[in-house]
């Protein structure tokens, strides 16, 4: 099994400016690259310019730059021609697929924050070490870094990235060959209903509260955004003022996330805990939380129909910070390393079909919470009504695959 572990990096003040030195080379070296590629598409006959034509000239370019290029691990610069590779892949995927291309662009060195070493031993070296000793990570051009393992590391590393969150700077691991960590079995089974109101409610009628840990901050948030607008926007980006009202919006959005990961951790763990396997819904949050399509008005040329934009900017707004899709990501994860079994079944009228008739209606749903099938008058909560559904849909599954 593969998993990643994340350790919070304690660098030295020196180490700190060498692993800004360390992103920002890695930086130019993406953007040169991708500048090459442009220039080779534009004025050499639509001539197409590839990785190894490009990992084939790192050699002069360290020894051009020794300073800048030829201190850093060369194994982390072709990592980084990788990555650039790997976007204009993905860039002509999505062109013969018919989507939105998204020409890869330009990094800015406050937007390129990783840099990866593809081999544990090749420019890094991960220092484990037990509990009572100091964990250190090695990294060529920077030295020795102090690292806060919070948890053993299992399996063997293979890949090491170093990864800056606004003022911190993590380590993160990528490990193969990790033994699963299976639970007892406890012959428990459950549905989840993901909503607003409440975060999630089980099949056992359970609810478990949502947080809104943006809402919670928006205040705050808020408060810094304005100072941060108040900059003209010819002097962004040149002052020590503004790229202070800029670290403390970054501060502020860092916070919002780690809280929320951390809740979806918890919330996952304690199902995985007491279930043997857990149904939930097949969820298109990206979808779900599109901005209306505009509505043209026919009486007035130039004019458009109200189409509700505002009220769905609000509930788009509650779905993103809920975050149902990392949520059921990590307890998919987390799942599989506990031998605990997550099946998603289809969503559709989970809410709207009656529990004790099978009637399906839109009507059956009185209120957001209150569930009243017009048919039989059988009434319950909503989200338990929707839980129950998802978990019999499941049942029906896995009676279909046996």
């Amino acid at each position: 099994m593969i998993r990643a572990y994340k350790f919070l990096l304690r660098p030295t003040a020196r180490q700190t400016v060498a692993l800004g030195e360390m992103l920002r080379d890695h930086c130019s070296l993406y953007n040169g690259a991708l500048q090459e590629r442009r220039d080779a598409y534009r004025h050499t006959s639509k001539t197409s310019v590839r990785y190894g034509d490009q990992s084939a000239q790192l050699k002069e370019i360290r020894a051009f730059d020794p300073e800048r290029q030829g201190r850093w691990s060369f194994s982390s610069q072709q990592a980084t021609l990788r990555r650039l590779d790997k976007a204009f892949a993905a860039f002509f995927r999505r062109v013969k697929a018919g989507q939105t291309p998204g020409y890869p662009r330009f990094k800015g060195v406050g937007h390129f924050d990783t840099v990866t070493f593809p081999k544990d031993g090749d420019g890094c070296r991960w220092d484990s070490a037990p509990h009572d000793a100091q964990t250190r990570v090695r990294l060529q051009g920077v030295g020795h870094i102090r690292v806060h393992q919070h948890r053993p590391v299992r399996g063997r590393v293979k890949t090491i990235s170093v990864k800056r969150e606004g003022s911190r700077w993590y380590v993160v691991l990528a490990c193969d060959s990790v033994p699963a960590e299976e639970l007892p079995p406890t012959g428990a089974v459950v549905g989840i209903d993901m909503g607003v109101a409440h975060f999630l409610t089980t099949s056992d009628g359970e609810h478990v509260a949502n947080p809104r840990f943006l809402t919670a901050m928006a205040e705050e948030m808020a408060e810094a955004q304005r100072h941060l607008a108040t900059f003209p926007k010819r002097t962004r980006q040149r002052t020590k003022r503004h790229r202070a009202a800029a670290r403390k919006v970054a501060k502020l959005h860092g916070k919002i996330r780690r809280q929320r990961a951390d809740f979806h951790h918890k919330t996952a763990r304690a199902l995985i805990a007491d279930h043997d396997v857990i149904a939930h819904e097949r969820l298109n949050t990206a979808g779900m939380t599109k901005s209306p399509q505009p509505k043209a008005d026919p009486e007035q040329p130039g004019g458009f129909l109200p189409n509700g934009a505002a009220a769905k900017a609000g509930l788009n707004r509650s779905i993103l910070d809920a975050g149902w899709a990392q949520f059921l990501g990590i307890l998919a994860n987390k799942a599989e390393s506990a031998g605990r079994l997550v099946v998603p079944v289809d969503a559709r009228n989970t809410s709207r079909t009656c529990l004790a008739c099978g009637h399906v209606a839109k009507e059956n749903r009185a209120t957001q919470a209150r569930f009243q099938c017009t048919a039989c008058g059988f009434a319950a909560n909503a989200d338990y009504v929707g839980a129950t559904n998802v978990l019999n849909r499941a049942g029906l599954a896995l009676c279909a695959a046996a």
